[in-house]
């Protein structure tokens, strides 16, 4: 049971990354029972169909998002932070050998889509634009009425952007994007705590020590010997 179940985890994992760069057609059984190292039949034990198994990546691809965003606001702990770094989930994706998002892969091709894959696809835009919405709206940038507007067009917006450079391969442009939806109020903009300029304490020179002058002690004279003296040293 725990090796089936293993085998299913790394075909959904392989069907995630082929899809990731080829899309809904790059899901071949024969070339993914061969990333796994399983028969090309195997995989029908697991997935009866293309179809279950194209559906069965996107479900999982939405639910791992939707836990990677509750997890991300938690962290940041202010809901304008965490909004701050929503592109950071389509850059990472990105920097993943230059793979796009796969909701935005899949939707590409929404019109020839089995039913079952559609459905889990647009899945993945609704909870997107469901956080941004409800992040909008704690963090006071959009009034309940139009949260769900810009939500849409911040996903979109940075949907597009990855898209653009990926087909450019060239991570500078998105990062430059990003920006510009930053300059223009599409984002909201997160000062940045300001680096503290480190105070460089001035030597301290050491004062030079003046030797005191040396005074000679007087000489004092021998005292004069007296008579008595000289002649016991005569004698």
């Amino acid at each position: 049971m725990a090796m089936s179940a293993n085998a299913k985890e790394a075909i959904l994992e392989a069907a995630r990354l082929a899809a990731q760069l080829h899309g809904y057609g790059g899901l071949n059984f024969r070339d993914l029972a061969a990333d796994v190292g399983i028969k090309g039949a195997s995989i029908y034990y697991h997935f009866a169909s293309k179809a279950d198994l194209g559906a069965a990546v996107a479900r999982r691809y939405w639910e791992d998002t939707a836990a990677g965003l509750d997890a991300m606001l938690a962290e940041a702990g202010d809901p304008l932070v965490a909004l701050d770094r929503y592109p950071d989930m389509f850059r990472t994706t990105l920097h993943s050998d230059n793979r796009l998002c796969l909701a935005s892969f899949l939707a590409a091709e929404v019109e020839d889509l089995p039913s079952v894959v559609k459905t889990e696809v647009l899945s993945f835009a609704d909870i997107n634009i469901a956080w941004l919405s409800k992040v909008l709206k704690a963090a006071n940038i959009a009034v309940p009425e139009g949260a769900d507007q810009r939500a849409r067009a911040i996903y979109t917006a940075i949907a597009g952007a990855q898209l653009i450079a990926r087909s450019r391969t060239d991570m500078s442009l998105y990062d430059s994007v990003v920006d510009s939806y930053r300059a223009a109020g599409l984002l909201p903009q997160v000062a940045k705590p300001a680096k503290a300029t480190p105070i460089k304490a001035a030597p301290i020179k050491a004062a030079p020590i003046k030797a005191a002058p040396m005074k000679a002690a007087p000489m004092k004279a021998a005292p004069k010997k007296t008579p008595a003296q000289k002649k016991a040293v005569k004698a």
